[in-house]
């Protein structure tokens, strides 16, 4: 790393140049050039060495986590942490931990193209004994590391990890591919080759014009290569590198943890967020508030987790506490809820408090309406014989256990609507009955009238079995038995995201598999949607073509009771139109959709690995307003790209101008090639750095989003630039022509003058480049540390090289009277001023047109990268 930054052609006529100047006798321009080189190598090092070890930081942040039973409690881990013998849980849309002997397993279809190429996901079985000679795709007792569930769950123990395992070992025979650019690095890399063009046809003429006045062919020689060293920011990717990994990590404290980087410079782009509701939009702590059964409605006290509360039976004008161990359907119900359930409820352990939960919070929620009522969960001697997992076409799981008496019994729960499809009967007084369509439609009512109050339905039903019966056709003649209504009451933080959204022209889309009444009232609490238009079902989209989907879209705020298929026609159905798609999912089912978006969005919670893998950002928090704070350090990121990319062109232009002006009108050259590197390595490297941390403006979520394919340095941008440079320059030159006489013996003094200005000058305009619309003031003078130090260290560099006699010997300086240094401080305080001056009188005229000028302070006073 240390070697590349000296492998470039310009480094290489630099060193050339200085061994010329050796050679005939120049040593002491030799020697500076040569320890000039060298330092901007370190500094070169330095920033790509901490570039490469934040992304190894971050690489470690999104490694992958496993589920272990330790000390009898399910555990989430990191898998580095796993050891042979420890025992692992896996399930639909994991990606497996370490090779594992399987121990159990239901349902189980490994896809394991990863490892043999085998495209169809492989079924597994734990009770398969194998000849230890088995080849390796054969292994059907076996999962191995880096493979994904496609279906079905299993337990399995830890034979291997790491290098130890199948993939370790593959891996051990390759060599690992170096990472790809971004596409902002690439598009950098275009900006370099066509400023560099730009560079050399200037300082190829400012050769040929002062060697046409008489100048010296080896004195000009080294004067180009040096302007041309400084003219392009070779350490422009690094410090793009860095400024994003710095970003990123700012991001992880505002829970959002970023895959890709490439993401980053999409998120100031996008124009619509598909979110999911549950846990993210709400608050994800489900709490059953309402059990309706066929002796009447109950409501359920107590919120959280806690497994306390009572239990109150509605009559239509009062509530009368009720023991539900004493009602046969109720405790049925409460009986099924608990036993067709995989979540797990206990209390956390000193110095914490409260109550946790390992699984699904919808089970949990269930689980915990039981053990209020002091119904055990699944266990001996209820022991899981066999388990049809819930998948989004069905929209019900069910279970069959040993009962105790001898018979199976089939527990089962799900959606109202197709759950009740596959039921035949209903409890009533302890007793199946037939359950006729009109009871259907009542039981129905009361489910769509529950969720018109924002409670989340689920229904529940039983069916004793023989022993020789199949499993897997089991969900059929069911026993109905009844509804239970849940609550997840929507995110404070939620709703002042949304309004964020729509502030910052971002348009918030639900997409929930809930049914459209629950989605509608969260949804209006929220501010997503207020007319039910803007409310569509999953049987509706089916009935839509493409076409009529894209024409329809932009007035759809809720897609509900929807699956995979549904969530990926309204991703492409929105990006048809030209938007910018945020998709957010958690299960293996919403992996199609996020791939599909611009950004695919993944739950760190609740999340699939192999949901996680498709995407490139993951909400450590499962919360949208993580998401909205993604976007706003996204666009906080890119501009700040932008800002130290203004300063290091405007900086390097106003070089060009001085340098190309002086030869075109015969004056000596104004700065010799070792002050024009010195400027290059004080300006350049520091300033921005320090730019590249500035913090996100106020503002930044009153605009509307970046417009995808706007290019890196818009035309008004590129003029700003061009102003900018000649307005450095010009302060430059008026140094030069106040103290140039056109006596050669004032040229030392003159070149001292010019070259102090034009290195102050730029020092001092990195504090203008802070934000292009409010001035140092208003931002907060001391807001980012590092500008102001880099600034203060700058100038106090230069003031010690044109100061202290050794050194000023050295860059070939004239001492300075107090005078000069006064017309030093004032030049260069003059274009910071005026640019300065500028943004106020703009302000000014944006008051008198009613647009928003108050003082903004940045979000982030003190960034602590």
């Amino acid at each position: 790393m240390l070697a590349a930054q000296f492998n470039d052609l310009i480094i290489w006529l630099l060193l050339i140049a200085a061994a010329i100047s050796a050679s005939v006798g120049e040593w002491i321009d030799a020697l500076v050039i040569l320890a000039i080189v060298i330092l901007n190598g370190i500094l070169g090092f330095i920033q790509e060495d901490r570039a490469a070890r934040a992304m190894l930081s971050l690489q470690k942040l999104s490694a992958p986590s496993a589920k272990a039973i330790r000390g009898g409690l399910l555990l989430s881990l990191p898998a580095r942490e796993l050891v042979p013998g420890d025992l692992v849980v896996i399930e639909a849309g994991d990606q497996v931990p370490a090779d594992l002997r399987l121990v159990h397993s239901t349902n189980l279809r490994i896809a394991e193209s990863a490892l043999t190429g085998e495209s169809v996901p492989v079924e597994k079985n734990h009770a398969n004994v194998l000849d230890e000679n088995t080849p390796l795709a054969d292994r059907h007792n076996m999962a191995f590391m880096g493979t994904s569930l496609a279906a079905g769950k299993a337990h399995g123990i830890v034979v291997a990890t790491a290098m130890r395992t199948q993939i370790g070992h593959i891996v051990g025979l390759i060599q690992r591919h170096p990472p790809q650019p971004t596409p902002l690095q690439l598009r950098l890399k275009e900006m370099g080759k066509t400023l560099l063009l730009v560079v050399l046809g200037a300082v190829v003429m400012i050769f040929l014009l002062q060697l046409l006045r008489g100048g010296r062919p080896l004195e000009l020689f080294l004067l180009s290569v040096s302007l041309a060293v400084a003219a392009i920011p070779e350490g422009l990717p690094a410090v793009v590198t860095i400024a994003l990994a710095l970003g990123v990590q700012r991001m992880i404290k505002r829970h959002v943890l970023i895959r890709k980087l490439p993401s980053v410079e999409t998120l100031g782009s996008v124009t619509v967020i598909c979110s999911d509701k549950t846990g993210t939009l709400t608050r994800n702590e489900m709490t059953v508030q309402q059990i309706i059964v066929s002796s009447g409605r109950y409501d359920v006290t107590g919120a959280g987790y806690e497994p306390t509360g009572q239990f109150l039976l509605d009559d239509g004008s009062q509530k009368h506490p009720i023991t539900p161990l004493q009602i046969p359907d109720l405790l049925q119900a409460l009986t099924i809820a608990a036993r067709c359930n995989h979540s797990r409820v206990f209390a956390r352990e000193a110095p914490s408090s409260g109550w946790q939960i390992v699984g699904d919070p919808t089970e949990a929620a269930l689980l915990v309406a039981a053990l209020k009522a002091s119904v055990p969960a699944a266990g001996e001697p209820h022991q899981i014989l066999h388990e049809i997992p819930f998948d989004s076409d069905r929209k019900m799981m069910s279970v069959i256990l040993a009962d105790p008496a001898g018979a199976n019994i089939l527990y089962a729960k799900g959606a109202p609507e197709p759950l009740l499809a596959r039921c035949t009967h209903e409890l009533v007084a302890n007793e199946p009955r037939p359950l006729s369509e009109s009871r259907k439609h009542e039981i129905l009512q009361a489910s769509h009238s529950m969720a018109q109050r924002a409670l989340r339905v689920l229904a529940v039903a039983f069916r004793p079995q023989s022993p020789n019966e199949p499993p897997h056709d089991a969900e059929k003649d069911l026993i109905f038995t009844g509804l239970f209504g849940m609550i997840d009451p929507p995110r404070e933080e939620a709703r002042a995201a949304v309004a964020d959204c729509h502030r910052a022209g971002i348009r918030p889309v639900m997409i929930t598999g809930d049914h459209p009444a629950t989605a509608r009232a969260i949804a209006a609490q929220l501010g997503i949607a207020s007319r039910d238009d803007q409310v569509i079902s999953g049987a509706q989209l089916d009935k839509l073509s493409d076409d009529e989907l894209a024409a329809r879209i932009q007035n759809i705020s809720v897609c509900a009771r929807v699956t995979a298929d549904h969530k990926l026609r309204v991703v492409r159905a929105l990006k048809s139109l030209g938007h910018v798609v945020a998709m957010t999912g958690d299960g293996v089912n919403d992996a199609p959709a996020i791939k599909a978006a611009d950004i695919g969005i993944a739950m760190g919670i609740t999340g699939t690995d192999v949901t996680k893998d498709a995407a490139a950002m993951v909400l450590l928090d499962d919360n949208f307003a993580s998401i909205v704070a993604a976007v706003e350090e996204g666009r906080g990121i890119y501009d700040n790209i932008r800002k130290f990319i203004h300063y290091l062109l405007a900086s390097n232009t106003s070089e060009i101008v001085l340098m190309l002006l002086a030869a075109l009108v015969g004056w000596p050259a104004p700065l010799l090639a070792i002050q024009i590197l010195w400027i290059n390595l004080v300006t350049d490297s520091f300033p921005a750095l320090a730019l590249g941390v500035e913090p996100t403006e106020r503002d930044i979520m009153s605009r509307p989003p970046r417009p995808a394919r706007e290019p890196l340095i818009t035309r008004r941008a590129g003029l700003l630039i061009l102003c900018h440079g000649l307005l450095l320059a010009a302060a430059a030159v008026a140094g030069f022509l106040l103290t140039y006489t056109g006596d050669p013996a004032s040229l030392p003094t003159a070149r001292t003058v010019t070259f102090c200005t034009l290195a102050l000058t730029q020092l001092f305009y990195s504090v203008s480049c802070r934000s292009p619309r409010w001035t140092w003031p208003q931002l907060g003078a001391f807001t980012n540390i590092y500008v102001a130090s880099a600034m203060a260290l700058g100038a106090v560099l230069q003031i010690a090289l044109a100061t202290i006699p050794p050194l000023r010997r050295l860059f070939k300086l004239a001492p300075l009277t107090p005078f000069q240094w006064l017309l030093i401080f004032l030049l260069a305080l003059t274009p910071v001023t005026l640019i300065e001056i500028t943004k106020l009188l703009a302000n000014h005229r944006r008051a008198i047109r009613g647009e928003p000028t108050q003082s903004l302070a940045p979000l982030n006073p003190r960034p602590s990268e």
